[in-house]
């Protein structure tokens, strides 16, 4: 069954598990490969066709070819998508070993070596049988040892560019250094193709020149998005709670009166008001929120006190401050109001952690700043700033192997 366009495309079924998914953008490609091919086959349209379908379920097999390998090394595999220029297979995370990698990277290719010697095995009888299906199974074949060639040029997000970082990873024991250096290797990749696609549009090219500048496009942005990933990601490692935290909290003793809550509340403008938190004699009690000011009567505010509605600070979200704030952005988005109590090591409290400052903080590890306006609408909100979404990339440093191997010792 098909579902609905969503941002993978359509959804067709499931592959050993997998989500297959068909991007609008895969039509247009295959009416325009549709077309190609039945010029080569002399008008013959359900040649053409027929050719252009098989290409795809070639890019198919290729994916699924790295994602049963990455299954078997026991790493899941979100989807499969087909789309323009080519098939993409998506998976949580990287194999725990850079061999690991390394397998998952030569699977598609190896695929697509085999299906071009098989089907150039078949040319012969299929001749035999019937002209045209040798004439097709000619041109896959070739195809298919193009697309594997392809593949292997060393540079990210091609597969060629995955064993570079599996290499890279393996001798000098550094993943962080294998993606860096597969990542600058595949912007050289993609300014060679768009050059050379220039170049061959002004010599009067054709379709094949415009692929190229249209690949080359698609490799500068996936550099750069992998490289912004990969600073994102070590900012949310390096950085801790304490380097973000601020203190959205206010202090007041157990026996101090509903009235004094309410006058507390009536001095601040803050359409977030702060978390209360009851002290007495350097000794942590608990805390209480709003609801005894709409339960209680006006005319019992300065007879009630704060202890008789006192909750335990326990009942509050809480992080270490030494923890990391990859693990600070999975807490905010399980926290029913988007704010975390801040604790020392002794398990004290000792400020609290909100979106907005978690984001400035991981910001200014970039060097960049934000202007004022924009955070303080963000605090209002209790938003990340400019539509700033961490939760999928603290999740994807979650799932990085080196965190994994460490997370026994990891603090928070």
């Amino acid at each position: 069954m098909i579902e609905a366009p969503g941002a993978q495309g359509w959804r067709l079924f499931r592959l050993a598990g997998i989500p297959l998914y068909i991007h609008p953008s895969w039509l247009v490609v295959l009416a325009f490969a549709s077309v190609v091919f039945q010029q080569q086959f002399h008008g013959n349209w359900l040649a053409g066709f027929g050719t252009a379908l098989l290409l795809f379920v070639s890019v198919l097999l290729h994916e699924l070819g790295h994602s049963l390998v990455a299954l078997r090394l026991g790493v899941k595999v979100c989807s499969i998508t087909l789309f323009m220029l080519g098939g993409v297979a998506t998976v949580e995370r990287d194999p725990p070993t850079a061999i690991g990698a390394l397998l998952v990277a030569v699977a598609g290719p190896a695929v697509s070596l085999v299906l071009a010697v098989l089907l150039a095995l078949a040319v012969h009888p299929l001749s035999h049988l019937l002209p045209v299906l040798g004439l097709v199974a000619e041109e896959l074949a070739q195809l298919n040892l193009v697309l594997a060639l392809f593949n292997l040029l060393p540079g990210l997000p091609l597969d060629g560019g995955q064993i570079l970082k599996a290499l890279v990873w393996q001798f000098s024991g550094s993943r962080v250094r294998g993606v860096r250096v597969a990542t600058y290797s595949g912007q050289v990749l993609a300014w060679i193709a768009i050059l050379f696609g220039v170049f061959l549009l002004l010599r009067g090219g054709s379709f094949g020149s415009i692929w190229l500048v249209l690949l080359g496009w698609f490799g500068l942005g996936a550099s750069r998005n992998q490289l912004q990933l990969l600073a994102l990601q070590r900012a949310l490692q390096q950085l801790q709670v304490k380097d973000a935290a601020s203190r959205r909290l206010r202090v007041l003793e157990p026996r101090a009166s509903l009235r004094e809550l309410s006058q507390l509340r009536l001095a601040s403008d803050s359409p977030r008001p702060d978390w209360v938190l009851l002290c007495e004699a350097g000794r942590w009690r608990g805390f209480v929120d709003d609801g005894p000011l709409r339960e209680v009567p006006v005319q019992r505010w300065d007879l009630e006190r704060l202890e008789a509605h006192q909750r335990p600070l326990a009942d509050l979200p809480a992080i270490a401050e030494s923890a990391p704030l990859w693990q600070a952005v999975l807490a905010l988005e399980q926290a029913p109001q988007a704010r975390l109590l801040v604790l020392s090591a002794a398990g004290l409290p000792v400020g609290t952690l909100e979106r907005p400052e978690l984001s400035e903080a991981v910001l200014g590890r970039l060097a960049l700043r934000l202007p004022q306006p924009l955070l303080e609408q963000a605090r209002r909100q209790g938003t990340y700033p400019l539509g700033m979404s961490l939760a999928p990339i603290a999740q994807s440093v979650a799932a990085l192997p080196e965190v994994i191997a460490g997370k026994g010792s990891s603090s928070g």
